[in-house]
């Protein structure tokens, strides 16, 4: 078994919560309240800064060029198209894309510079591959509906679906799995609980998202 579904499968009641939220269900559905949306896109976009970091640091810690290119090439989508289409929805939604971080968006923020200091590729990996994987499970089965929706809905799902960013998370995957052959069980520990506290952080957004942040204007 794959390392990466291993670490998957040591998870799996976030795991599910996480990739079949209601959250994710009426986005798809287009039925989510603007509103959750809005706080939703405000608070999401408080991770580019971070993220954008983490994955830089990845990419510099990569054993070869080889396995760096995929990386660099994934932060050009971030800090183009994503990072744009956070500025227009909001901008439709009408809410300022600056905002306080709210509590469960801070403990991923605290995750994400955690794995980066660290000065690990395998555990900014960890990280990486649960925020990029657990995208794709809930948005590959809805991808058909995307073009049906209002942009600030399907292009959120299409920015995590497809071809493209499946060979993404591939690649994350697969840079996690060549690592962890490596590493000895103390190393291996650490991975694991990293993954896990990753996916639970993202358990717990979406359903601080479902309840509603405070679109803050």
């Amino acid at each position: 078994m794959q390392a990466s579904e291993y670490l998957k499968k040591q998870v799996a009641t976030d795991w599910r919560a996480a990739t079949e939220h209601p959250f994710t269900d009426a986005l798809a559905q287009g039925t989510l309240e603007i509103e959750k949306m809005a706080g939703y896109l405000q608070q999401d976009y408080q991770f580019i800064d971070g993220f954008v970091r983490l994955l830089a640091s990845a990419v510099a810690h990569a054993p070869t060029l080889a396995d760096g290119v995929p990386g660099a090439q994934f932060l050009g989508l971030i800090c183009g198209p994503e990072n744009t289409y956070f500025l227009r929805s909001m901008e439709a939604l009408n809410v300022p894309s600056v905002a306080t971080a709210a509590p469960e968006t801070q403990a991923f923020q605290a995750l994400m510079h955690k794995a980066r200091i660290s000065g690990r590729y395998e555990l900014m990996l960890s990280v990486l591959v649960v925020a990029e994987w657990v995208y794709l499970e809930w948005a590959r089965p809805v991808e058909h509906r995307a073009s049906e929706l209002p942009f600030w809905f399907g292009e959120w799902i299409t920015l995590h679906s497809g071809d493209g960013f499946e060979g993404v998370v591939a690649y994350l995957r697969g840079q996690l799995d060549a690592v962890w052959d490596g590493l000895d069980q103390a190393a291996r520990d650490e991975v694991q609980d990293m993954f896990a506290q990753a996916v639970s952080l993202e358990r717990a957004f979406f359903d601080a998202a479902w309840a509603g942040f405070k679109v803050q204007r």
